[in-house]
């Protein structure tokens, strides 16, 4: 066991499939895409440091349209990136 990013012991990052599951339950208004704030706040409810400054790169990174959200179909981009912090 080892200590992640969020200061807890864990096995190991999530598979992609099981983060992008994690993300979807991010989506707190139901409208089937992440906000810059929703990705914020489920980073924080995992105990993860520096959400805002993580979920506002995620954006800038996963956000294909540049419509602001991260939508279905950009979430796998999403998946891969965060699998750099540990989760």
């Amino acid at each position: 066991m080892r200590k992640g990013w969020c200061g807890r012991w864990a096995e190991g990052p999530l598979p992609q499939n099981q983060m992008k599951g994690v993300f979807k339950g991010f989506d707190t208004n139901g409208d089937g895409k992440l906000s810059r704030k929703e990705i914020k706040v489920g980073l924080k409810s995992l105990g993860l440091r520096f959400a805002g400054i993580r979920a506002w790169r995620a954006v800038r990174h996963a956000d294909a349209n540049g419509d602001g959200q991260i939508g279905d179909e950009e979430i796998d981009e999403l998946a891969k990136y965060a699998s750099k912090w540990g989760i």
